[in-house]
């Protein structure tokens, strides 16, 4: 089978979303124009996502309230990836190794289901660098680095992302050469990207999670470990990085959804003055 040179693209949206307080169904289904209250109102972060990716074949990872969102999103024409347990990003990704051998696409996004802003030419300028690169890194610039994972480069290539419960414990003067945060989304070589599945389901970590009011230990995956992976054996992980912080920013929180609202409607705005 000839190799397309288009690109396929996958949102992860299986989480609980549990800092969402007060809310209990999807994430993805949250709206950007509210209604009576912030969690009731019109157009949902999910199709906005979709608008401003590649074309191309799209899968959507689904677990919690998957049912609702299958029946939202059948006009959309993605195809579902089940994540039986909700076992992290790199489970997330697992989850998608039948879609991934059933495309034929060279370029592959992978994204999360509740960064509703970032822009069609973020996406591109991200598949574009793969044509240097086997696995691309969208990072960004924050006013604080708050808790963000962060990029250790050095050449100008990512050797690892570096996660806040362990840079907080480097030495000031090493923190502050840490400039660079991880969104969380990512442009890779497809074929090459299979290879790395089976390595990955080798690497659990053990994490404290909350699940049903009581925090317990899981078993998790870490999409992070495919660049340590990759550097191992040579092969090359850039970077690239949004223009705006505001563009990769993820609602988690009922203000970061209130704050996503007022940024949209000033959109709507803008575009409606010109």
């Amino acid at each position: 089978m000839m190799q397309s040179m288009g690109t396929a693209s996958i949102i992860f949206a299986a989480g609980f979303g549990t800092r969402m307080k007060g809310f209990a169904g999807n994430k993805t289904h949250l709206p950007l124009v509210p209604g009576r209250d912030p969690y009731t109102g019109d157009y949902p972060i999910l199709p906005e996502i979709v608008r401003n990716l590649p074309k191309g074949p799209k899968a959507l990872v689904v677990h919690h309230r998957k049912d609702q969102i299958i029946e939202a999103t059948r006009e959309l024409g993605i195809v579902y990836c089940d994540q039986p347990v909700p076992n992290g990003t790199g489970g997330a990704l697992i989850a998608t190794q039948g879609f991934m051998e059933d495309i034929d696409e060279r370029n592959l996004i992978i994204t999360m289901g509740d960064v509703p802003f970032v822009e069609a030419v973020t996406y591109g300028n991200l598949v574009r660098q793969l044509s240097s690169h086997d696995l691309v890194v969208l990072g960004f610039k924050p006013k604080a680095k708050a808790r963000y994972g962060v990029l250790e480069i050095e050449n100008g290539a990512v050797k690892r992302i570096i996660e806040w419960r362990y840079w907080n414990e480097f030495p000031p003067e090493i923190q502050r050469g840490f400039e660079i945060c991880n969104s969380g989304i990512y442009a890779a070589n497809r074929s090459i990207l299979l290879e790395y599945i089976d390595r990955l389901k080798e690497k659990p970590h053990q994490v404290e999670k909350e699940r049903g009011g009581k925090m317990v230990v899981v078993e998790e995956y870490f999409i992070t470990d495919l660049i340590e992976l990759m550097n191992s054996d040579g092969l090359r992980v850039g970077f690239t990085i949004a223009e705006h912080e505001q563009e990769v920013m993820g609602i988690d929180t009922l203000e970061d959804l209130v704050s996503a609202q007022s940024i949209f409607a000033k959109r709507k705005r803008q575009v409606k003055r010109f």
